[in-house]
């Protein structure tokens, strides 16, 4: 137990840095700064690319010198933002989100992939926990509940509140 205070002791604490980076070449700065931080053994000990964020890269490390000696001729990767940031703050990017956010009873969507393919149908329950919805199809003659994964729905349009 005493050695493994002493060597959290040692080990810094690592701040989350932004990298700016070119639109849509986050994926390959992410890999390059991976590839130069294991060749040159820089303390990097993670990098995030998240979705919602576009042009930025997330790097933590425990100072800013190493990802700006890390990013130094890597292309596409423009300057790290000068401050900081903690795991709290970026702990919303870690988890994801449920795939049915968004979709509600009564709103109108179309099934995107599966054997209703095409087709119009009206949410009739959600299931967050299972990912999954409910809907009945427009065109059928008997109106039949299928469940469906979320992700294979778009929604046409939301169901006027009252």
């Amino acid at each position: 137990m005493a050695q493994e205070q002493q060597m959290q002791a040692e080990t810094p604490t690592a701040s989350v840095y932004a990298v700016k980076t070119t639109a849509n070449q986050e994926r390959s700065v992410a890999n390059l700064i991976a590839m130069v931080a294991r060749k040159e053994n820089y303390d990097i000990r993670s990098i995030l690319v998240p979705e919602e964020l576009k042009g930025y890269v997330l790097v933590e490390s425990p100072m800013h010198e190493i990802v700006e000696h890390a990013i130094q001729n890597i292309p596409h990767a423009k300057a790290v933002v000068k401050g900081a940031s903690s795991i709290a703050e970026v702990q919303h990017f870690l988890a994801p989100k449920p795939v049915v956010t968004g979709i509600s009873e009564g709103d109108i969507v179309e099934l995107i992939s599966g054997p209703f393919k095409g087709e119009r149908a009206r949410v009739k329950r959600v299931d967050e926990t299972k990912e999954e919805i409910t809907v009945e199809l427009s065109e059928a003659m008997v109106p039949i509940p299928v469940t469906v994964r979320g992700d294979i729905v778009r929604v046409l349009s939301k169901e006027e509140t009252k």
